[in-house]
């Protein structure tokens, strides 16, 4: 491949350093998941943004975590069809073949995805106006939060918003007839959860009184 370059030096020494120090420590753990495998116990889906690290957020290691990122932690409907479904192929991979015991999404605060959405919605904007040729469209999924939230101003409604939209990949994801099915069998449990990147707070969703509660 032609346009492919060598990697950058600070990246380099930084592999160098993890694999003296950090692989060193736990290289029998290393071992053990390359001989046996993975078999995490949770799949948690969340946003792209380099400032949501789910693993540092729990305090979990390698092989803990099944994990899948994309713009602003979006679970899209259930389409089986031809197109390319990164998201679902995840969902299905980790239900069908890992049995995880747990499906999480996490959703955070300054989430540019969901700002874009919402002044998407506030100025009456379509997909096909957006100057992002994929996010637009992508976006279109949180267009259901934008019309839950309350009349409030603000980062607190974007941050509802946000919430919302965590609400809306969770109902998205029980239209999968494998999701749906193992939650009935209680094999998997869904969960709701909201990260504030300032404060390092997190909060998560209680179905009974139907908020996001600090833990």
């Amino acid at each position: 491949m032609k346009h492919a370059v060598a990697l950058p030096t600070d990246l380099i020494l930084g592999y160098q350093s993890w694999k003296k120090d950090g692989f060193e420590r736990q290289s029998s753990r290393y071992l053990e998941l390359a001989e046996k495998g993975q078999s995490p116990s949770a799949m948690v889906i969340s946003c792209c943004d380099s400032r949501v690290q789910a693993t540092e957020i729990f305090g979990t290691g390698s092989g803990e975590f099944f994990l899948h990122r994309n713009v602003a932690n979006l679970v899209p409907p259930y389409a089986p069809n031809s197109d390319f479904h990164g998201t679902s192929a995840a969902v299905e991979y980790a239900v069908k073949a890992l049995k995880v015991q747990h499906l999480i999404v996490l959703g955070h605060s300054q989430c540019g995805g969901v700002q874009a959405c919402y002044d998407m919605c506030s100025d009456g904007v379509s997909a096909e106006e957006v100057e992002f040729e994929f996010v637009g469209h992508w976006l279109e999924m949180l267009r259901p939060a934008f019309e839950r939230i309350e009349a409030q101003e603000g980062n607190t409604r974007i941050a509802e918003m946000g919430q919302k939209g965590v609400l809306g990949s969770l109902e998205n994801r029980m239209v999968f007839p494998l999701v749906a099915e193992a939650v009935a069998a209680k094999k998997l449990s869904l969960h709701g959860a909201w990260h504030d990147i300032g404060s390092g707070n997190l909060f998560a969703y209680n179905p009974d009184s139907q908020i996001f509660e600090p833990q």
